[in-house]
């Protein structure tokens, strides 16, 4: 599927028409920012604020003074919109567009809702009649059961097997149908008077005589549970349907992640900003930096040419002074993804630069120079220091970039502060730590870590060491540990691979 260019070849790749703003409004989910996408949507070009407030109060949804006042305090420049001056883009490559598309109702579902089942089951005993070994395992499989007490599940167990039973097989009748439940082969809890359990001089369970409300109690909460399983299975896709879609979303996935690691990335330092006298340009995939002074700046729009991916802070503004149209290119934007951060309630934020991510991330302590010495190199026509120094830097972003290309966010470190920020620059489809440690865990091998500050530019692997992946009990969660079992932080950890050998 070729990639959008414009905000009409976005829909038109979506399969949807530009959406009428009208139509949108009442969406649950349409919130300020989410019409300010509908609205750009709907124009398919570039808008100032005050059109999208103009928009706004001709489709009745605000007036504009009020409509301008809330579109200022959205945060209207955030993923997957971003700013150029007074006008406002939608970012044709960020897949945050299409999660908003999806989310109010603009594009079906990838994948189509399976039908409700039509299932007849038979009617449910009343509490007269016992319990059935079936009944069991309907009510309870995978079922939570942390909330049951001790009692109503050790008497719904030897009610269905009529008869009484040892602890160590009445447990294990639950713990055979699922493994969230609080019994225990303690008898103790039986022995007070007025229990429904009642203990054998055997040491076996059997229900009490004069139980007969409390047996009542728990056929009728088996039962429950039974027709609440029956009403779910109607509605419930079919395991096998749902592994299906799962293989075939990791598939397309892993796919997709392999085409975005082929593309061709380049990052940029450029002194000054605004008016470029020198770039120093960093090969992400050949390990190579360029730079460009005076004269050179010319053969550079050639160089980017070959790219698929341009990253720099305010990268859009840097590549429009240098003149160079990226066209179709994505752009990675490595200008901090939040502004500002609110410290207390008196209001007093912190002002969050790219330096203070790096540092805060790849431990870098002066990950910049100094612009009144770059300034003063380049009157002096020192090269070779303007030079190094932009070089310094280039490396300093490419840091930044690989962390959030890991870990897909970077670090926010400051005082009392330590925070993750997302990295808009990464795609969710891109390989990352969490799918490194879950390959790893399959393949039974330890990752090769690169942990604490950024490695240096020569040998970025002359610090690897093994990291091993474990996994609790139920693996939801996993965390790495070093070869003598000690945890990893994984916010140290700067770059990760499998084993070479496994390249």
């Amino acid at each position: 599927m070729a990639e959008p260019t414009t905000t009409n070849d976005w829909c038109q790749t979506l399969g949807i028409t530009p959406p009428k703003l009208e139509a949108v409004a009442g969406h649950r989910e349409a919130n300020t920012f989410a019409l300010l996408l509908v609205a750009l949507l709907e124009r398919g070009e570039p808008m100032t604020l005050a059109e999208v407030a103009a928009r706004f109060e001709e489709a009745d949804i605000a007036e504009r003074s009020r409509a301008l006042l809330s579109l200022q305090r959205c945060k209207p420049g955030r993923p997957p919109v971003y700013r150029e001056g007074d006008l406002y883009h939608l970012g044709p490559h960020d897949d945050e567009l299409d999660l908003w598309v999806f989310r109010l109702g603009l594009r079906p579902p990838r994948v189509a809702r399976t039908p409700p089942k039509e299932i007849e089951a038979a009617p449910l005993p009343g509490p007269d009649t016992a319990l059935t070994v079936g009944e069991l395992d309907e009510a309870w499989k995978d079922a939570s059961l942390s909330s049951w007490s001790a009692q109503r599940l050790a008497v719904a167990v030897l009610d269905a097997h009529d008869g009484p039973l040892t602890p160590a097989e009445v447990v294990a009748a639950v713990a055979a149908r699922t493994k969230w439940h609080g019994l225990k082969e303690d008898a103790a809890k039986f022995k007070r008077r007025g229990s429904a359990v009642e203990v054998l001089a055997d040491g076996r369970w059997a229900i009490a005589p004069d139980a007969d409300a409390t047996v009542n109690q728990a056929r009728s909460a088996v039962r429950d549970r039974v027709a609440l399983a029956r009403r779910y299975a109607t509605v419930r896709t079919d395991p096998a349907v749902v592994e299906q879609r799962r293989a075939e979303w990791e598939k397309k996935r892993a796919a997709h992640g392999a085409e975005l690691a082929s593309l061709s990335r380049a990052l940029l330092v450029a002194f000054p900003p605004a008016r470029p006298e020198a770039v120093a340009l960093l090969d992400v995939g050949e390990h190579g930096i360029t730079t460009f002074v005076g004269d050179e700046l010319s053969s550079l729009p050639s160089r980017l040419a070959a790219f698929d991916i341009l990253g720099a802070m305010d990268v859009r503004g840097l590549l429009r002074a240098l003149g160079f149209d990226p066209g179709e290119r994505r752009l990675a934007e490595l200008g901090p993804p939040q502004k500002t951060k609110k410290l207390n309630q008196r209001g007093r934020t912190l002002k969050i630069t790219t330096a203070l991510l790096v540092q805060g991330s790849c431990g870098i302590g002066k990950p910049f120079g100094d612009e009144k010495k770059l300034a003063e190199y380049l009157a002096k026509g020192d090269e070779t220091k303007l030079r190094r120094r932009l070089e310094a830097d280039v490396k300093s972003l490419y840091a930044l970039y690989e962390y959030g290309r890991l870990h897909g966010a970077v670090r926010l470190r400051w005082g009392f502060l330590d925070e993750r920020i997302p990295a808009p620059w990464v795609h969710r489809d891109e390989p990352m730590l969490h799918d490194l440690k879950r390959s790893a865990l399959a393949m039974n091998v330890p990752l090769e870590v690169v942990v604490g500050s950024a490695p240096g530019w020569g040998e970025p692997w002359s610090r690897v060491r093994l990291a091993h992946v474990e996994q609790d009990a139920n693996g939801w969660r996993t965390w790495l540990v070093d070869e003598d079992g000690f945890p990893i932080d994984e916010d140290e950890v700067q770059r990760a691979r499998l084993p070479v050998a496994l390249h």
